[in-house]
């Protein structure tokens, strides 16, 4: 589940009732269901803090945090950039059949940027560029 700590008060009672009893009921459903699943749940929210001043249930934040992973932002780790980078690339162009690298001049704009959209945003930026290409290297 990604952005969590947006949830409506109404997704986390709902949220709830599945991490309490393993039921749901579909959209529009009359039956009830069963699942038997783990969920892994994303934020830049800090949860604790959404817990204290009453905008995220408490109850739905300790079901849910079983285990906590923290990962730094992009700009954190920016020496990650061109082996993210190339494997972003090879999924963007799969599909098309083609090869893509990028210029050292694109790779060194690419790590002194502070991607506050993260990887999501490395992800679009590669993509745009990889449509916009027309040869086998994506140039400034």
């Amino acid at each position: 589940m990604d952005e969590i700590g947006d949830a409506s008060a109404a997704v986390q009672v709902k949220l709830l009732r599945v991490l309490e009893t393993g039921e749901f009921r579909r959209v529009g459903g009359v039956r009830t269901l069963t699942a038997d699943v783990r969920i892994i749940a994303a934020t830049n929210q800090n949860l604790p803090e959404l817990v204290q001043s009453g905008r995220f249930r408490g109850d739905v934040y300790h079901r849910l945090n079983v285990m906590t992973i923290l990962l730094p932002p992009l700009r954190e780790h920016k020496q990650d950039i061109p082996l993210l980078a190339r494997h972003l690339l090879s999924h963007l162009t799969y599909k098309q059949r083609r090869s893509v690298v990028l210029s050292s001049e694109v790779l060194d704009v690419l790590m002194h940027y502070d991607w506050p959209g993260n990887i999501r945003e490395l992800r679009n930026v590669l993509e745009r560029a990889v449509i916009l290409s027309s040869g086998d290297t994506i140039q400034l």
